[in-house]
């Protein structure tokens, strides 16, 4: 967002002020300030003109700027009302060298998820690609997934859905009382490395937030569907913050741990040499799901998991 515009943003959230207020403050002209108001106007910011001068009323639009605006989380957003993948633009901007940036889309038209499965994502949803350089080995890598799954779970929660999470990349919501569930949510971690160091990691969310159910396939739920009405823009804003918070990946595990809906269940996870069938237990340090088959536990560090009913 525009430094000025922000700035004007700033100084209305306390109230109305006056136009030759905002010019001086600002050390710019009145007709500069009127202009500034305008492409704000623009943008989605319900500003209105009174006695006292300038007021912010509602901010109604979901945008890059109505995103930032009041974010708590040092992320820019670049918003795209409709691209075929906001990872594909992600990883460009990080081959380009910049970070910190999230690309944000209001509809998909080539999205995908892990294995190069396709993911439906129409209008309404929340699809973001966040652009990271972190400074860890990339054997720990994969807890950037864990970190992401616990921030959309949490921001779910906080907008009224019992969210929960679903080894190894979704974030669900549980139907019964037996594993059962309709996803909410998916992730895609994808990064270039070298053997000590990450050059780049793009962390791709994709939520089924404002959407109908009707635009959905039957074993997928969406956070209208559970709540009804909701405000898209603040839940992304918590959404960005919870992950800022956890992407130093101290506490991802044990926050992961009391959201987990996997652990406890009776499973099986398709692996490259067959499948494997136990009882979820845990995860590890590094985000592997341990599996207890009889007398043994064993470590899966990737695999499609699916739950079963108990014997």
């Amino acid at each position: 967002m525009n430094e000025t515009r922000r700035r004007i943003l700033e100084a209305l959230a306390d109230g109305p002020v006056a136009g030759p207020t905002l010019a001086d403050s600002l050390d710019v002209s009145r007709a500069a300030v009127w202009k500034h108001v305008e492409e704000l106007r623009e943008a989605g910011f319900e500003i209105e003109s009174g006695p006292g001068g300038y007021e912010l009323v509602d901010v109604t639009e979901y945008n890059g700027p109505a995103i930032e605006y009041g974010l708590e989380a040092p992320f820019s957003v670049e918003y795209h009302e409709t691209i075929g993948s906001t990872n594909d633009r992600a990883r460009e901007l990080a081959t380009e060298g910049v970070a910190d940036v999230v690309v944000v889309a209001n509809e998909q038209t080539g999205s995908r998820g892990r294995l190069e499965r396709q993911w439906t994502a129409p209008p309404g949803g929340v699809w973001a690609s966040l652009v990271c350089r972190p400074t860890v080995p990339p054997a720990r890598a994969p807890l950037f997934t864990l970190a992401a799954a616990v921030a959309i779970a949490r921001a779910a929660r906080e907008a009224g859905v019992d969210a929960r999470i679903k080894w190894p990349n979704d974030v669900v919501v549980p139907v019964g009382d037996e594993g059962d569930y309709q996803k909410l949510a998916g992730i895609l971690t994808e990064m270039e490395a070298e053997t000590d160091r990450i050059a780049w990691l793009v962390v791709g969310i994709g939520v089924n937030a404002d959407v109908d159910g009707d635009a959905l396939p039957e074993s997928a739920t969406s956070i209208r569907e559970e709540v009804g009405e909701f405000d898209r823009r603040v839940f992304v804003q918590h959404l960005l913050e919870e992950f800022d918070a956890f992407r130093d990946l101290e506490g991802v595990i044990p926050a992961w741990r009391e959201l987990a809906l996997t652990i406890g269940q009776r499973v099986r996870v398709d692996l490259p040499d067959g499948e494997l069938v136990g009882d979820a237990v845990d995860v590890t340090e590094s985000g592997a799901l341990v599996v207890e088959v009889g007398d043994e536990r064993r470590q899966v560090s990737a695999g499609d998991c699916e739950h079963l009913r108990p014997t």
